[in-house]
């Protein structure tokens, strides 16, 4: 089985995109690794879901996005957005900061971590206790805000990687416009923007539909309106978090109809395009080898040594949450399981994985 290939965190990635602007607005002890011009204010918008290969495929319909400057960069493993968000927040890799996945064990309590319905418990400083950037540039004496739904005001995942700024609900278009332009209205002032539509149309309707390529164009038309009434010497940062691949029926692999994938398993967790998978204690290599074995060229499954790569440089403390087995679906296919999280298997568009459109995400700026 050939090697899984690696995210490129060396030549530019999601984790150098808030400590690049930040540095960029003064903010000592960070890397503006990116050149991010010397900026008093800055706004960075992430659109879920946007890959750089999904934008370069639909360019007639974002002119907006297409006018300004652009260059591509890798998004984290797993591709995914608790993990993405983690590395944009503070600056680090998922073995870094502990996010691992759409779902994860959490060793100390032996239950499965849910980051995207995270509410109190476990507390989120004690899952992710890494400072964010957003906390440094407070200190550093920035007017700092995150523009968001306001369902996530209080969530979990909010609170473990948005620490530090002041959230600002904003659940309309117009809302989210004009909560932009006021949160860069003090002289030094960092921005963040999170637009989640494309990636839900994505997922219930593929990144191949009409209806993705409508989002698209409402993407493209906030951004206008952003940028047209937003000051000139602020600077406008724009990335994703990941892209996606549609996965058709036929090449979902029902983990449940295999059951000799579960002998000696725990747990599974994590999508269907990156499993992690917990063998009961001194099982490990079976399990390991009955994924291999019956997966075949259909997905890359590795170890957890052979797997701590994907995540960055990993923290000891924190590779027990990686599986012992990490299965990451090759090409178009995605390992679904009822058993294990029904509402997201069923979906079209999936992500999390390693092909090119899952991992390559733009870097646009003004």
């Amino acid at each position: 089985m050939s090697l899984a290939p690696a995210p490129d965190y060396d030549s530019g990635s999601l984790a150098d995109v808030m400590p690049s602007v930040a540095a960029a607005l003064g903010v000592p002890s960070l890397d503006n690794s990116l050149g991010i011009e010397p900026c008093d204010r800055a706004v960075v918008i992430l659109i879920d879901g946007l890959g750089a290969e999904l934008l370069a495929g639909a360019a007639e319909i974002a002119p907006t996005l297409m006018s300004l400057q652009s260059r591509r960069l890798s998004t984290v493993f797993p591709s995914t957005t608790p993990a993405g968000l983690g590395s944009l927040g503070t600056g680090s890799t998922p073995g870094a900061h502990g996010l691992v996945g759409a779902s994860f064990l959490l060793p100390e309590t032996g239950k499965i971590l849910h980051p995207l319905s995270w509410v109190d418990e476990p507390n989120p400083i004690a899952v992710q206790p890494e400072r964010t950037v957003f906390e440094l540039a407070s200190a550093h004496g920035l007017a700092v805000r995150a523009v968001s739904p306001s369902a996530y005001a209080n969530s979990g995942l909010t609170r473990a990687v948005l620490r530090g700024a002041q959230y600002r609900g904003a659940d309309t278009v117009d809302a989210r416009v004009n909560e932009t332009v006021l949160a860069v209205a003090d002289r030094r002032s960092l921005a963040y923007v999170y637009w989640g539509e494309l990636d839900k149309c994505g997922h219930v309707y593929g990144v191949a539909s009409e209806h993705w390529r409508e989002e698209l164009a409402n993407v493209d038309a906030f951004v206008e309106r952003v940028l047209a009434r937003l000051p000139q010497d602020c600077r406008v940062v724009l990335t994703a978090d990941h892209g996606m691949v549609d996965v058709p029926v036929e090449a979902r692999i029902d983990l449940d109809a295999l059951p000799i994938l579960w002998d000696s398993v725990m747990h599974v967790a994590g999508e269907p395009r990156a499993r992690h998978v917990y063998a009961r204690a001194g099982a490990e290599a079976e399990v390991l080898a009955a994924w291999q074995e019956t997966l075949g060229d259909r997905a890359w499954v590795m170890s957890r040594n052979e797997a701590e790569r994907l995540f960055g440089e990993m923290d000891d403390m924190l590779v027990e949450r990686v599986g012992d087995v990490v299965a990451v679906a090759r090409d178009g296919w995605s390992l679904v399981s009822d058993r294990t999280d029904s509402f997201v298997s069923g979906l079209i568009g999936q992500h999390g994985g390693l092909s090119l459109q899952e991992l390559a995400i733009p870097l646009l700026t003004r």
